[in-house]
């Protein structure tokens, strides 16, 4: 077995792109008090406020435990508030505060610039064939996650090129 060259390979870009997505992130919006993750939770609540917890982690892919750690910390930081909804007690309901509505077009924003950052360079066809091959990976990972248990060994990078 030949040791693939690291730099080549796919898993070592999709990595690399990863780690910078998340520091531009981080970086346009710490100035707004928001992590990272927690965009998503504002863009569906600017759709449809009063969603349930439950509704929102499988809107966003995350599991219940994660949605509930997202939650409290953007209500400590006054973006959302939190209702039982009055149907059913055990459901927790999750508003927009003022703070939350406030910053919709400075994120919007935001996203728009990162995603010209993204696109730049790029004709129309090629970002379509990004997003494309974006999703195949996406697939290819929720597949392969979901076989784990089938799979003795870990694939072996392939050099690329």
């Amino acid at each position: 077995m030949t040791i693939p060259d690291f730099p080549d390979s796919i898993d070592f870009w999709v990595a690399q792109v990863s780690r910078l997505h998340h520091t531009r992130i981080h970086a346009l919006m710490e100035g707004l008090g928001l992590f990272p993750g927690q965009p998503p939770v504002l863009f569906y609540l600017w759709k449809k406020d009063g969603r349930s917890q439950t509704e929102l982690a499988d809107l966003l892919r995350i599991k219940p435990a994660t949605m509930t750690k997202m939650i409290n910390r953007m209500e400590k930081t006054g973006f959302i508030r939190r209702e039982t909804d009055p149907r059913d007690q055990r459901v927790s309901l999750i508003f927009l505060t003022e703070a939350g509505l406030a910053v919709q077009n400075e994120v919007q924003r935001n996203f728009e610039r990162l995603n010209s950052e993204l696109a730049a360079g790029f004709s129309l066809e090629e970002q379509a064939l990004l997003k494309r091959f974006l999703v195949k990976l996406h697939d290819n990972l929720k597949r392969g996650d979901a076989n784990r248990d089938e799979q003795p060994e870990p694939a072996v990078p392939v050099k690329m090129g």
